[in-house]
C-alpha cells in the first residue's frame, strides 16, 4: 500500500485514528473480508496505530506535574516523570 493512500490519516484526530482502527478490527475480526481487502485494511491499520502511537507520544510529553509549595500553593511546574 503506497503511503499516498494514508495520507488522510496524518489529519485525524487521535479519537477519529482510534475509531478507524477499531472499526478495521472489526472488520478483520468478523471474517467475511476479502484476502486482498484484509492485506489492504491491516496495512491501513497500522498506520493508524503508529499515528496513535506519535499522538500519545506528544501528549506524553506536554503532560507536566503541579508543583506545590509549603503553603499547598501551585508553585511551577515540573515533567511528569522528573526524578
Amino acid at each position: 500500500m503506497s503511503e499516498a493512500v494514508n495520507d488522510d490519516i496524518k489529519t485525524l484526530s487521535f479519537e477519529q485514528a482510534l475509531e478507524a482502527l477499531e472499526k478495521i478490527v472489526d472488520d478483520l475480526e468478523r471474517g467475511d473480508v476479502p484476502l486482498d481487502q484484509s492485506i489492504r485494511i491491516y496495512e491501513r491499520g497500522e498506520a493508524l496505530k503508529a499515528h496513535c502511537d506519535r499522538l500519545l507520544k506528544a501528549a506524553e510529553d506536554k503532560v507536566e506535574k503541579i508543583r506545590l509549595s509549603r503553603d499547598g500553593k501551585p508553585a511551577g511546574t515540573e515533567p511528569l516523570d522528573a526524578e
